[in-house]
């Protein structure tokens, strides 16, 4: 299993950047593929982004492509997400997941754990 706490979301105006970290511990972090996905109220969880074991691949959804990055490092067992040229619409509680089996997908379902989640708020 593996332990995921994710750190760096907050209030932001549109237009700002935020860089959302995701620090893993438990498991070799170099045995999951890393998703981002969000929250809203009312709304199904979304997925964001997600990168391969060794980040080789990396997929986005088209809403934050060429906004968004995600990135790995697994000798510090993290993944971040760097969030640029942030619209209210990215507001939501964004989470980190890990997936243990692969193919690297989209789904809720495919991600074996989960972190708390982070609050990330933008202002118009």
């Amino acid at each position: 299993q593996v332990k995921l706490v994710e750190s760096g979301g907050g209030l932001v105006p549109a237009g700002a950047s935020l860089r959302l970290s995701c620090s893993a511990s438990g498991d070799a972090f170099d045995k999951y593929i890393m998703g981002w996905f969000r929250q809203s109220p009312g709304k199904e969880r979304e997925f964001i982004a997600a990168i391969s074991w060794y980040g080789g691949t990396i997929d986005y959804a088209d809403s934050v492509k060429g906004r968004f990055i995600i990135a790995r490092d697994n000798a510090k067992n993290t993944v971040w997400l760097q969030m640029d040229n942030m619209i209210p619409e990215d507001t939501a509680v964004y989470y980190c997941a890990a997936d243990h089996n692969g193919p690297m997908g989209r789904s809720v379902s495919e991600y074996d754990f989960w972190g708390q989640g982070t609050q990330v708020a933008v202002s118009s």
